[in-house]
């Protein structure tokens, strides 16, 4: 049986914040470091990574995804920053200042019922963000990391977030790409 690899998230809805994202994400390939930056229409916030799962648990993380109940709520983002540390950097990314709270509590709930279903639980703490890029080797580093600090309060805009999706990923040599599964509204 062929595995599904899947993950829930929230979709950038402002075409703005995405362009500014984009910008961005020319400046960190412009220093001239080793990194593979995400491509335009894969920018996101993830809430949970499950991971390589067969067909009927795709089916059952659906039922989960659509039974949260939450109103849409306003998401801004802000900052950049790198995992794990921005003097050794492996990921850039983009905060999130207003709506974390919110992302916060979403993933508790999804967390709490994807454990209750036998799913391994999150290995990394629930921080909000969005991937702009992933850091492939120490080359030009110190430039990059310049750069990050630099932009540790830049203002990328706000964005409604008004539905939660379940993707899959598909992954090519060129990069991911994604196709959504189901999702849920976020009420009014």
């Amino acid at each position: 049986m062929p595995l599904h690899r899947i993950f829930i998230a929230v979709d950038i809805t402002d075409r703005q914040v995405v362009a500014n994202l984009v910008k961005f994400i020319g400046d960190i390939v412009a220093t001239g470091a080793d990194v593979k930056p995400v491509e335009e229409e894969n920018l996101h916030v993830t809430i949970r990574f499950i991971g390589e799962v067969d067909e009927e648990t795709v089916s059952r993380v659906c039922e989960i995804v659509k039974s949260l109940k939450q109103q849409a709520f306003t998401v801004h983002v802000t900052g950049v920053g790198a995992f794990p540390s921005v003097e050794k950097p492996r990921v850039v990314w983009a905060g999130v200042s207003e709506g974390s709270s919110e992302l916060g509590k979403i993933h508790e709930f999804y967390e709490g019922l994807l454990r209750k279903m036998g799913l391994q639980p999150d290995r990394e703490e629930f921080i909000p963000h969005i991937t702009l890029a992933r850091v492939r080797s120490g080359r030009r580093i110190s430039e990059l990391t310049r750069l990050i600090v630099a932009a540790r309060n830049m203002d990328f805009g706000v964005f409604r977030a008004d539905k939660v999706v379940l993707k899959e990923s598909f992954l090519t040599p060129r990069g991911p790409i994604y196709r959504d599964v189901c999702e849920v509204e976020l009420g009014k």
